[in-house]
């Protein structure tokens, strides 16, 4: 039995149920391990492998998950700061949410991966969260759920209202619009001009009215153009003009991997941006400075000042 074919499917089902793409490599190679020691026992007419795949994923998940804080964002823990010039102090202690690097796996469900919808399945129970993942991403019927979970109908039923209930802030996913729109390349592409140049006139034109920019490990968020706009004067205060931006896509969006000027005049890797695009302005930026994150992406520390993205 090959069980590879699944690979990149099972990562994105595990990344939503956990929030980490590290942790949902690692609960997929545990799944693998499982499902080759129980073939012998893998039953053609009960399930088809890929649904067999998934119930085993999904206990896993549910193991790992017990007793775990769940993996938020900034805007998840409280109201937003009003002062561009506080402490950039990252809160180490807290999991927080990573984002999925699309060029990692060929996978056809990348608008189910967003930012947003990962970040709302994060505040459901575990439970909640993987019978809303199985039914309503991923499509599984009410009764294969309930094989999967060794639960009901009815029971499946009852949780999947709950927890669609509980996602009715998470907004129209209809409206964001994908990577590779022309208007979305075009307006992430003036947004990188701009940032390479350290205008922030230029920037803010680019936002809507309450955009939000949140940066993750620090947990102070930002909502709002203005805001937005002031905190960019301070972070190109500090670093000055000079960046380069690489263009690539995470969850499902335009993102950037933005580049710093450092003292040597090579650029160091200072953060990858995800963007959030609704009706052609940028309504979000979520901007991770986790190193692991650069690693998980495989984006290189250092480039040269010559490099273009």
């Amino acid at each position: 039995m090959d069980f590879e074919p699944y690979r990149g499917e099972l990562v994105a089902h595990c990344y939503r149920m956990t929030g980490s793409f590290h942790e949902a490599e690692d609960l997929v190679q545990e799944t693998m391990l499982r499902a080759w020691k129980a073939r012998d026992r893998y039953d053609a007419a009960r399930a088809s492998v890929r649904t067999w795949l998934y119930r085993i994923a999904t206990n896993v998940c549910l193991t790992a998950l017990e007793g775990r804080a769940r993996r938020p964002l900034p805007s998840g823990l409280g109201a937003p700061s009003d002062d561009p010039g506080a402490p950039l102090a990252p809160a180490l202690d807290v999991p927080w949410l990573q984002p999925f690097p699309d060029a990692r796996f060929d996978t056809d469900m990348r608008a189910d991966l967003r930012i947003a919808l990962v970040a709302a399945l994060q505040v459901l129970p575990p439970r909640q969260r993987a019978v809303l993942v199985l039914r309503d991403v991923l499509e599984f019927r009410a009764a294969e759920v309930a094989a999967q979970l060794e639960t009901t109908v009815p029971a499946v039923n009852s949780t999947l209202q709950r927890a669609r209930a509980a996602l009715t802030d998470v907004g129209d996913m209809d409206e964001v619009a994908e990577p590779d729109d022309p208007d979305v390349q075009e307006v992430i592409q003036r947004y990188a001009r701009a940032f390479e140049a350290a205008d922030v006139p230029a920037l803010v034109r680019l936002l809507t009215d309450d955009a939000v920019m949140e940066m993750p490990p620090v947990p102070l968020w930002y909502r709002g153009s203005r805001d937005y706009g002031l905190f960019m004067d301070r972070v190109f205060e500090m670093w000055g003009p000079g960046w380069a931006m690489r263009q690539l896509t995470a969850n499902g969006q335009p993102a950037l991997a933005a580049y710093a000027p450092a003292p040597d005049g090579e650029l160091r890797m200072h953060t990858l941006q995800v963007f959030t695009v609704v009706h052609g302005r940028l309504a979000r930026n979520v901007v991770f400075s986790d190193p692991d994150v650069f690693r998980a992406f495989a984006l290189p520390e250092r480039i040269s000042s010559t490099e273009s993205r």
